[in-house]
């Protein structure tokens, strides 16, 4: 026997007895292969896509923007880019990465973000997207150790509803069980798997479990239903290993497993119809501060009550929304710094803009669902935001202040918008703040500002939260009655201020090769 198949031999024999100490679904997450000298585990590939998606993870990091750019030019189309990054990345991560799941969840809002950029500058935020993306594969080694292989669906029992089905799948922790699950809930009619995914998202209150949810699904509008199940096997897989972790660290689960059934039932919500009872300023506003200044249970209470008197869902949406947006206009700013974050600041994870981006998205989950999960995620939503507000030290009053507020004089739209961005960049939150409160409480056009904004959206790293709160904010700005939606604009005013002065990298190297100043 040669020496170098002695050595393959012994090391099989190894590989075999730990996996079979510690079982197939830890040594994966350890990064133990259960294939031996000759094997290779399956590839998950994707078609016609399949090169481009390897080749974000393979050209090296510093040759990927020429790369990227030469595809442009000869005929290569944002979508499809993002498309196969999105791909890429769930091959690579399987939502199971803190950086890589962050990205992920950027494709699709810096893809929206083209559409609001002139010609020339609209490769700019996938570009920066796409950058962080192959870094952190390659920073993890990711391409050659993919968590994402084919998977074989399992024989579930018949006439047994999905949605449960899968829960209790995840709730047992075992990877190998809860993918098997999903795969054979998979090959059903796409949105009925999404419906049935929703009850394990509902299961913990985590900005990233619900995100993650609501993007994979915003990206198959890009990539195509034929990749739903690569795309949201990651919330499953996402779903199982914080499952591991409470068993692991003795933890009791979040109280909604019990709030929301208790709920559904007390306001029998789910015999009767969906209501569209409209709902005034006050109604909204009301609400909205209930779930502000609630505990937890009482503000999912509020919101399960309101759906059981025949209120639109969409105003309860909006309230919850509201809520949300309060939490970043009365945050004091961190108290302690972490790198990318210094004192003060509320950009990244502050509590604001993850409850912010979390209701963005039981928001839109709740309109493309079914009966059940819109009201679900309703009263998740209210209970989740509830959480963020009950956890944190919040100022009494929001920002900006009155003394701030009294400091703009102007009038004048264009000299605001100046006084905005240079506030932006002495990264002054409070006067960025009170610039954009008094541009719209004058009635002036949202583009302008939005305008300005999406610039710094585009070109600042933003603790990796930068595409999707421009994002949340926008979509939330336009789904808010006139009376109350410029606080959004006014909280990303105020959170550009904050993430100002740290470029996201790549983004410099794209617009030397676009030609585009920075």
């Amino acid at each position: 026997m040669k020496a170098n198949t002695r050595r393959e031999f012994l090391a099989d024999i190894g590989r075999g007895m730990l996996i079979g100490s510690v079982g197939s679904s830890l040594a994966l997450d350890l990064g133990i292969s259960s294939t031996f000298a000759g094997e290779e585990a399956a590839k998950l590939t994707f078609g016609e896509l399949e090169p481009l998606v390897s080749a974000l993870q393979e050209t090296p990091l510093n040759k990927l923007q020429t790369m990227l750019v030469s595809k442009l030019n000869s005929g290569t189309d944002l979508q499809t880019l993002v498309s196969a990054a999105a791909l890429a990345n769930a091959r690579s991560f399987g939502g199971q990465d803190y950086i890589g799941f962050h990205t992920f969840m950027a494709l699709a809002p810096a893809y929206q973000m083209t559409r609001e950029l002139p010609t020339e500058l609209k490769p700019l935020p996938v570009l920066k997207v796409l950058y962080r993306n192959t870094a952190q594969i390659q920073d993890t080694d990711s391409q050659h150790h993919e968590i994402l292989h084919p998977v074989e669906p399992l024989t579930l029992p018949p006439n047994s509803a999905g949605g449960p089905l899968l829960q209790t799948a995840t709730r047992s922790a075992d990877y190998d069980q809860a993918e098997g699950t999903f795969a054979a809930l998979a090959q059903g009619p796409v949105d009925e798997t999404f419906n049935e995914l929703q009850y394990t998202i509902q299961d913990e209150l985590n900005v990233h479990r619900v995100v993650l949810s609501w993007r994979a699904w915003a990206m198959l509008e890009l990539a195509g239903q034929q990749h739903a199940h690569t795309l949201l096997r990651q919330s499953v897989r996402f779903c199982v290993n914080s499952e591991q972790n409470l068993q692991k660290y003795n933890r009791p689960p979040s109280k909604i497993r019990i709030v929301l059934p208790m709920l559904l039932d007390q306001y029998s919500l789910l015999s009767k119809p969906l209501g569209n009872r409209k709902a005034d300023d006050s109604w909204v506003d009301s609400l909205a501060r209930t779930i502000y200044r609630s505990n937890p249970e009482q503000a999912a209470e509020a919101a399960a009550a309101a759906l059981a008197e025949g209120f639109d869902p969409e105003a309860v949406g909006e309230a919850i929304s509201l809520a949300s947006n309060a939490l970043v206009l009365h945050d004091q700013g961190r108290t302690k710094a972490f790198p990318d974050k210094p004192l003060g600041s509320v950009h990244g994870d502050s509590v604001g803009v993850h409850a912010s981006d979390s209701a963005n998205a039981w928001r839109n989950i709740a309109r493309v669902s079914n009966k059940r999960n819109t009201i679900a995620s309703l009263i998740v939503g209210a209970y989740h935001t509830a959480v963020g507000r009950y956890n944190s030290k919040l100022n009494e009053l929001p920002y900006p202040l009155q003394d701030q507020l009294e400091q703009i004089t102007s009038r004048n739209p264009k000299q605001l918008l100046q006084e905005a961005e240079a506030a932006i960049r002495n990264q002054d939150q409070f006067r960025a703040a009170a610039v954009i409160h008094q541009y719209g409480a004058q009635g002036h056009n949202a583009r302008p500002a939005f305008d300005l904004l999406l610039r710094y959206a585009t070109s600042e790293d933003g603790a990796l939260h930068a595409e999707k709160y421009y994002c949340t904010v926008k979509e939330e700005f336009q789904n808010t009655r006139p009376a109350f939606r410029w606080r959004q604009l006014v909280a990303l005013a105020r959170v550009t201020a904050s993430e100002y002065g740290k470029p996201s990298p790549g983004y410099a190297e794209a617009c030397g090769l676009l030609k585009i100043n920075s």
